[in-house]
């Protein structure tokens, strides 16, 4: 038989532990709260995953009932968990169906600007001369002492992204409806970005934009031989990046055209 000054010390350990278990258990419940209303209250969330947000709020419905009895804790901790799981598992299956409908609709957009393509290869020969002087001004092009440059801005990219905009469609088809035009004709295309953040990575992310915008072109049926990509982050800036608006002019991504006979100006 224990001594009975020694019982006052048990139940006091005994407290003290049944304390922290509670306090985790709480904590627990807190976050699987919080999990839970953060994909409810998502709409898109709701409709891609019901199975496994209403699996979320069947386990942290059991976890309360269980935080209600003295000693349940870990069945707490163990429902609270499995809550919180589900509402990450709703969360991750709803940017899964949306990345599969994104690349879809991509698909289709891609495959309606194919045939545009195609139809503008079978215009008319006596209009396209004044189809293919409209389409010049379109581009909104500069000559420059390098040659014709479009510029194409980084509004036309997710940001800090090389992951083209939906609106960056338009504007390349009328540069590939020039190019099927111009069958000789080449293209540089020069990726730059403002001085914000590593040089490295600066350099690398211009290096992808203009890469991506070359294979978009490629994908549109322009021959990878008549494309060169270059990458130059922070160099032959057009504006000071002093300021939100002049970084965002050195943001960019300029296509330069060769001459009729195919000849780019050398590379800066």
């Amino acid at each position: 038989m224990k001594p009975a000054y020694l019982v006052p010390a048990v139940l006091l350990a005994l407290g003290a532990l049944q304390g922290c278990a509670t306090r985790e258990s709480q904590q627990q419940l807190q976050d699987a709260s919080m999990a839970l209303q953060s994909v409810s209250e998502e709409p898109q969330i709701l409709q891609d995953a019901p199975k496994d947000v209403m699996r979320a709020g069947e386990s942290l419905d059991r976890a309360k009932r269980f935080a209600d009895y003295w000693g349940s804790a870990e069945d707490v901790i163990h429902y609270a968990y499995l809550s919180k799981r589900y509402s990450e598992i709703a969360r991750q299956h709803s940017e899964q169906l949306q990345n599969q409908r994104r690349a879809t609709q991509l698909n289709m957009e891609r495959e309606r600007l194919r045939e545009a393509v195609q139809q503008a290869r079978i215009l008319d020969m006596q209009h396209q001369g004044r189809w293919l002087e409209d389409q010049m001004v379109s581009l909104a092009a500069a000559e420059t002492d390098r040659g014709l440059v479009m510029t194409l801005g980084d509004v036309l990219f997710r940001p800090s992204s090389a992951e083209l905009g939906s609106s960056a469609n338009r504007t390349l088809l009328k540069v590939v409806h020039f190019l099927q035009l111009n069958p000789k004709r080449r293209v540089r295309i020069e990726g730059y970005t403002d001085n914000r953040g590593d040089k490295a990575e600066n350099f690398a992310l211009s290096k992808a934009r203009a890469q991506v915008v070359g294979e978009f072109m490629q994908s549109l049926g322009v021959d990878a031989g008549r494309i060169e990509v270059v990458g130059y982050g922070e160099q032959y800036r057009v504006a000071e990046n002093a300021s939100a608006r002049g970084r965002a002019q050195n943001r960019r991504v300029e296509i330069l055209f060769s001459d009729e006979q195919g000849r780019l100006s050398n590379p800066r």
